[in-house]
């Protein structure tokens, strides 16, 4: 017998048959059989955000958190654009998503016409998108829609992860088709290009470098999330005793008081930890791209007279080191589930237990000595010292939270200062870093999530990007905690402007033409208990009722305008010499390495 069925059905029941529970959409003409074909499919629940971008930024975060494919419906033109902020969320980070677009019917787009548009909101989002996607379609007959969903969610999740989007014309939305005649898609029919070694055979050289090392340093990045390997990556640096540094994508994966935890290390990390990473005589560089927040600028300089052992599953990230004159002794192209299955399974015939307690020793005294160090340096005459802040945060969290992070300083902040307990789990859009993420990626993780809390943490400056999401978490009853970060203005831009610019603060205070609503106020209007806090003498008693309220609230923290990410690398200086600038004679005395030219100058 025949199957027939609407094409929006047949995608609503694609979608749930993954296992897609929850899909982020915002209305249109050219959506709306997309979106009543969610809502009659009783398995999927569709949430109406306020903004295209809050929608794939919701769905990015459902993804992150969940584990699962996030889904984001927008309809043609201005709504399938406002995704594109989203998207790259999810594309820098590698993270899988699926973007359904509504596109105008077949009968009114330009195709060789040589016009800008014919129909009615018509924008040819395939074709922008294809650089920031994995697989960007818009489909020209129904009959193709099978081997479209099929190939783009395969696509999605094969090799590096990350967003793909199908563009449906209206009229292929609501075309009736015959499922039996549909095209099926053959995953065997894409070639995986191998352009650098595997694993399998490398393994016995590595153990053997690991064993040679006297200051071994494994740096971990958000692909061991991505590959879901932190069980067999624990197992790996408890068996050989390896201290890790973290990026920031892997700042939750492994907690502070454990002994071979490092912290964060890069432009905006610890200064302790830069010193390990710099110093080191073996870097294994695992889920981890080594972007230039990483090895700081120039990307020579980075760990330069270690041996270097990276492996990744991308090979054009391997292969970009060329072009920076950063040279490695072994590049392994692999995904992280076989890398860690044949190392945590090797068979050493002289195996031995290491002792790296020297090297942990030397990081645990750098740890001590820069962390009082650094905290004399830093702003202690403000009122909210925003280390404090984030430092007694991280006390008060309990071991179930979900920590949604926003951009510029809060993100630097906490990465800096946060101490994490085994269990806490961080999210930030990493590489993208666009300004108002955590408030939709919070509605995200709480589908994802229901039960666990959530705390969301923005700047002044990012929550105006987003704000009008707290009408969806107001809507749906979402528990929320928000933390703002206040400091009346853009932080990391002055910066900036301090670095660069005679602190001269265009476009990013409000005597530089920026200016704030009063925060109670839209709290009030978004039916959200309101607390303020301004003096450093209340942190600890003001966190104490901001986490066990029972209610949604928004916590006001005042940061003074001048508080500033310290310490932090000076673009052109190596990470290990970060700003405000140690005094020379103890730098030099705590480098192990021969320090470069630019160091010895001052």
């Amino acid at each position: 017998m025949v199957k027939k069925i609407k094409l929006s059905d047949f995608i609503a029941d694609f979608i749930s048959k993954k296992g897609v529970k929850s899909v982020f959409a915002i209305s249109g003409g050219a959506s709306l059989h997309l979106i009543h074909s969610i809502n009659d499919n009783p398995d999927i629940n569709y949430i109406c955000t306020h903004h295209e971008q809050g929608a794939a930024m919701a769905a990015d975060s459902f993804s992150r958190v969940s584990g699962h494919m996030g889904v984001a419906i927008a309809t043609s033109g201005p709504g399938a654009t406002n995704l594109i902020t989203g998207i790259c969320c999810s594309y820098y980070d590698s993270v899988p998503l699926l973007i359904l677009t509504g596109q105008v019917s077949t009968t009114r787009m330009t195709g060789n016409t040589g016009v800008r548009q014919i129909g009615f909101q018509e924008t040819p989002i395939s074709s922008i998108t294809k650089e920031i996607t994995k697989y960007s379609t818009t489909i020209q007959k129904a009959e193709d829609i099978r081997f479209e969903l099929e190939k783009s969610y395969f696509l999605a999740h094969e090799g590096r992860p990350g967003p793909v989007l199908i563009d449906i014309p209206d009229n292929l939305q609501r075309s009736i088709i015959d499922i039996d005649k549909l095209k099926k898609f053959d995953e065997k029919k894409i070639s995986k290009k191998i352009n650098f070694p595997i694993s399998k055979d490398f393994i016995p050289q590595i153990v053997n470098e690991i064993k040679k090392a006297k200051r071994p340093i494994v740096v971990a990045g958000w692909g061991i999330h991505l590959s879901k390997t932190e069980e067999a990556f624990m197992k790996f640096i408890e068996y050989y005793q390896l201290p890790v540094a973290l990026t920031w994508g892997a700042s939750d994966l492994i907690e502070s008081d454990n002994r071979l935890y490092v912290g964060t290390f890069g432009t905006h990390g610890m200064r302790h930890a830069n010193f390990a990473v710099q110093n080191s005589d073996l870097i294994i560089a695992l889920g981890s791209r080594l972007d230039t927040k990483s090895t700081g600028s120039p990307v020579n300089t980075f760990a330069r007279e270690a041996k270097k052992i990276m492996v990744d599953i991308d090979p054009s990230e391997l292969s970009k080191f060329k072009h920076f004159g950063l040279e490695f002794d072994l590049l392994i192209q692999d995904d992280l589930k076989n890398f860690f299955y044949y190392l945590n399974n090797y068979d050493d015939n002289q195996k031995t237990k290491l002792d790296n307690s020297n090297w942990l020793s030397q990081i645990k005294l750098w740890k001590n000595y820069f962390n009082k160090l650094n905290k004399k340096l830093s702003q202690s005459e403000l009122q909210i010292n925003p280390y404090s802040f984030f430092e007694k945060l991280s006390i008060h969290i309990s071991s179930n939270s979900i920590l949604l992070i926003d951009t510029g300083c809060s993100i630097a902040w906490a990465m800096q200062s946060m101490h994490l307990k085994k269990g806490v789990r961080l999210f930030h859009d990493f590489n993208n870093t666009a300004m108002g993420w955590a408030l939709p990626a919070l509605i995200g993780a709480h589908f994802a999530e229901p039960r666990k809390e959530k705390i969301c943490i923005i700047g002044d400056g990012s929550f105006m990007m987003t704000m009008q999401e707290l009408a969806t978490i107001m809507h749906h009853k979402i528990k929320i905690k928000l933390i703002i970060i206040n400091n009346s203005g853009y932080s990391m831009i002055k910066q900036t402007q301090d670095q660069w610019l005679q602190s001269n603060y265009v476009a990013s205070s409000e005597e530089g033409g920026l200016s704030f609503p009063d925060f109670k106020k839209i709290s009030d209007a978004f039916k959200l208990n309101y607390m303020e806090l301004s003096e450093e003498s209340d942190i600890d008693e003001i966190l104490q009722k901001f986490i066990t309220s029972k209610n949604s609230i928004l916590l006001d923290v005042k940061i003074p305008q001048n508080a500033r990410v310290n310490p932090q690398v000076k673009f052109g200086r190596p990470n290990e010499d970060m700003e405000p600038l140690l005094p020379r004679k103890l730098f030099l005395e705590n480098m192990i390495i021969k320090p470069l030219k630019v160091s010895l100058e001052d």
